[in-house]
C-alpha cells in the first residue's frame, strides 16, 4: 500500500514535470484576498489647469490596476466599496490614506480581506511622475510588498502603461517566486 502511494506521486510529480509547471507552483495556494483602494494623487505643485487632467486619471488608474491584478490571477481582487464610508472617513483625517500607519488594516478587516493596496501618483513636475504601491498583510499589519515605477510625462498614454508595466514585472517577479507580494 505505502509503495503504491509512493509511485503515486512519483508519477504526479514526472507528469508536472514533462508539462512544464514547476512542482512549487502545484502546491501553491489559491490567491490571497486583495482590496485596492482608490489611487492617490500627491500634486505638491497644485497647478490647476494639469491637476484636473490628474485627478480624472485616478479613477481610470484604479480600475485598471484591478482588472490587471485580477487578469494576471495575482490576486482575488475584492470589491472596497462596501468600505466606502469607512475609507472616506479615514480620507478626511489623514489626507492620504497610504501615509496612515493602520487604515488598510482597518479597510482590510471591514472587508475581511488578507491584504489591502494602497497607491498613489507623486507627481514632481509634468515631465516626472511615480505611480507607487504598497500591499499590506491585514492580520500582521506588515508591508508585504512596496513597489514604484516612473512615469514619463503627465498623460493617459504614460499612466496606462505605468499601471501595466508595474502589474507586469509583479507577475514575472511571481512566476519566479510563489511568495513574492505574498
Amino acid at each position: 500500500m505505502e509503495r503504491r502511494i509512493w509511485l503515486g506521486r512519483a508519477g504526479t510529480a514526472l507528469g508536472l514535470w514533462l508539462a512544464g509547471v514547476p512542482l512549487g507552483a502545484a502546491a501553491a495556494r489559491a490567491p490571497r484576498s486583495l482590496a485596492v483602494l482608490d489611487v492617490e494623487l500627491v500634486d505638491d505643485q497644485n497647478t490647476p489647469t494639469t491637476r484636473a487632467a490628474s485627478e480624472a486619471r485616478l479613477p481610470r488608474a484604479t480600475a485598471q490596476l484591478r482588472q490587471e491584478l485580477a487578469a494576471h490571477g495575482l490576486y482575488r481582487v475584492v470589491d472596497a466599496t462596501p468600505a466606502r464610508a469607512l475609507q472616506q472617513r479615514l480620507h478626511d483625517q489623514q489626507e492620504f490614506l497610504y501615509r496612515c500607519a493602520d487604515c488598510a488594516e482597518q479597510v482590510g478587516r471591514t472587508l475581511g480581506v488578507d491584504l489591502v493596496m494602497t497607491a498613489w501618483v507623486q507627481k514632481v513636475s509634468e515631465l516626472i511622475l511615480n505611480f507607487n504601491i504598497e500591499v499590506h498583510e491585514v492580520a500582521t499589519q506588515r508591508i508585504a510588498l512596496s513597489k514604484s515605477v516612473d512615469l514619463r510625462g503627465n498623460q493617459d498614454a504614460s499612466w496606462t502603461r505605468a499601471v501595466s508595466f508595474l502589474v507586469r514585472d509583479m507577475a514575472e517577479k511571481r512566476a519566479r517566486n510563489p511568495a513574492y507580494g505574498q
